[in-house]
């Protein structure tokens, strides 16, 4: 297949590409390339998207697929206006933040999507949900419905940017603790392999899958995941846990980003990683065990430092101060 990745430098792209490359695809990546470089066997045209429309004048020919992983919808509507006529296939990598609610476990890919941004409205982190509810009603329309909506879940495994889920095994693994865990019982966590979100996008390309599919793991409660993260590491760290007030009051967040406990859900958020991946799976989704992603997940923070700066996560200090309350009595 001749496959155009816009993209091809980060993370999920980058991943696409190189497995693209290895199946024997002829893979172009349209990217600035100014973090990295497409891997090696990908053709490059650099490109810088927010300059508009001219960005794909370098880019002929026809191809049998497209795959988009934008979260703007001011250059993802420029790139199907300037290509969708010339793809076999399109994939747009959405996502399950597209979804107008998350407080219910098992919900599907009817579930109603949030208002998308109107145009006009620049993208932010903050309206990221609505942004991407854009560009699937864009995408919609300018492939007469025929493209594949994937609904990405949390992507992680090795190499992933965000610190998240490689926080807790690069947590137990650091020190002995006692690592501070958020009182949250059995909530399920819900992460998709990269290597897995990768081979399913590449899959759904070849044959011709469209419509939206919720792209996600399988739900593992959190309490067996930390578990794994405790027995997987070196350090044998014990655990102290937190009730959510106290937590909150401390200034602890949420979900991601500094000073969090990372896949820690605020409430009504139940089914943000409990939705359903039944059709996706049907449609040729295959997951490898979440025990082995954790543990490559694992080896990569290893080799990358497990001391080093995180974008996610409670730094030490602030840990090693709320675990000396938390010993006094203080929640």
């Amino acid at each position: 297949m001749r496959i155009l990745i816009l993209g091809g430098t980060a993370f999920l792209s980058q991943t696409i590409a190189a497995q693209a490359v290895a199946a024997a695809h002829a893979v172009t990546c349209l990217a600035r390339g100014t973090a990295a470089e497409p891997p090696p066997g990908a053709a490059w045209v650099k490109a810088d998207r927010s300059n508009g429309a001219g960005a794909y004048a370098g880019l002929t020919g026809e191809w049998d697929a497209v795959i988009e992983v934008a979260r703007d919808p001011k250059p993802a509507r420029e790139a199907l206006a300037s290509l969708a006529g010339r793809a076999g296939h399109w994939t747009f990598v959405s996502s399950n933040s597209a979804y107008a609610d998350h407080s219910t476990p098992g919900a599907a890919e009817d579930a109603p999507l949030l208002p998308p941004l109107p145009a006009g409205v620049p993208f932010s982190p903050e309206n990221y949900g609505e942004s991407k509810a854009a560009i699937e009603e864009a995408t919609r329309e300018a492939t007469n419905g025929a493209a594949h909506l994937c609904r990405a879940g949390l992507v992680s495994g090795p190499g992933d940017p965000t610190d998240r889920y490689g926080y807790w095994p690069g947590r137990f693994d650091r020190n002995p603790g006692p690592v501070l865990v958020p009182d949250i019982g059995p909530q399920p966590t819900q992460v998709i392999d990269v290597r897995d979100l990768a081979a399913w996008i590449l899959r759904a390309a070849e044959q011709g899958t469209a419509g939206p599919l919720n792209a996600i793991g399988d739900p593992v409660s959190s309490a067996d995941l930390l578990a794994a993260c405790r027995e997987g590491s070196t350090a044998n760290a014990t655990t102290i846990t937190a009730k959510e007030e106290w937590l909150v009051e401390q200034g602890v967040n949420y979900w991601s980003g500094p000073d969090s406990l990372p896949l820690w859900l605020p409430p009504h958020h139940e089914g943000f990683m409990a939705r359903s991946n039944q059709a996706a799976k049907a449609a040729g989704m295959v997951l490898r065990p979440w025990q082995e992603t954790l543990a490559d997940t694992l080896a990569d923070e290893r080799v990358r430092g497990l001391d080093r700066p995180r974008k996610a996560g409670l730094q030490p200090a602030l840990e090693q101060r709320l675990v000396k309350l938390l010993q006094g009595g203080g929640a």
